[in-house]
């Protein structure tokens, strides 16, 4: 049997130029482009409710943003929407694109069901590859836990789980999250 051969290989720039004409968006990665599909209702409340709890720690230190921020891995190209991203310092821009972040600090993903697998996988392997990346947390929506991994001194990643009941600190942020506190006002 023979191997499909790609119709099309996209560059970033293509990619781009899809993103601003589509109603939906993209992740982009090895010259694919991937149809990112809506999330649920306890996704939405949990990806504010993370938002909410930095943001009230974090103002005037650093910028706390949305998952209508894309964020690129320059050297893996991966181009995704994490559901909040936390820039200390100064912003950097992708060269081909002014709307593409290159230095988060943090990550924050609320795991949907379908991508599990991905995004605590694959994706996470992606995010190592970031510089500037200090700590992404995940936060399931089907239990009331929180996964923190956070890079320490020697440039090696360090897995925290905090479930119900449980508080979690984000070192590189100087902050604290209560786990039960953080899932009551997701209404979840």
């Amino acid at each position: 049997m023979g191997v499909t051969a790609r119709l099309h290989h996209y560059s970033f720039e293509e990619y781009l130029a899809v993103e601003e004409i589509s109603v939906v968006r993209h992740e982009f990665l090895d010259g694919e482009i991937y149809a990112v599909a809506g999330g649920s209702i306890s996704h939405a409340a949990l990806s504010v409710a993370a938002s909410s709890a930095l943001q009230s720690q974090l103002a005037g230190r650093c910028r706390v943003f949305s998952s209508d921020l894309r964020i690129r891995c320059v050297v893996t190209g991966l181009a995704c929407y994490p559901d909040v991203s936390v820039v200390c310092g100064e912003l950097a821009t992708d060269p081909a694109s002014t709307d593409t972040l290159i230095n988060p600090t943090a990550i924050v993903e609320v795991l949907s069901p379908a991508t599990l697998d991905y995004d605590l996988g694959e994706k996470f392997s992606h995010y190592e590859q970031v510089p500037s990346l200090k700590v992404v947390v995940y936060v399931w929506q089907d239990r009331r836990q929180i996964e923190v991994r956070a890079r320490d001194q020697g440039n090696s990643w360090r897995t925290q789980v905090v479930t119900e009941g449980g508080v979690f600190r984000i070192d590189a942020l100087a902050v604290t999250v209560d786990v039960s506190a953080l899932y009551t006002a997701a209404g979840v």
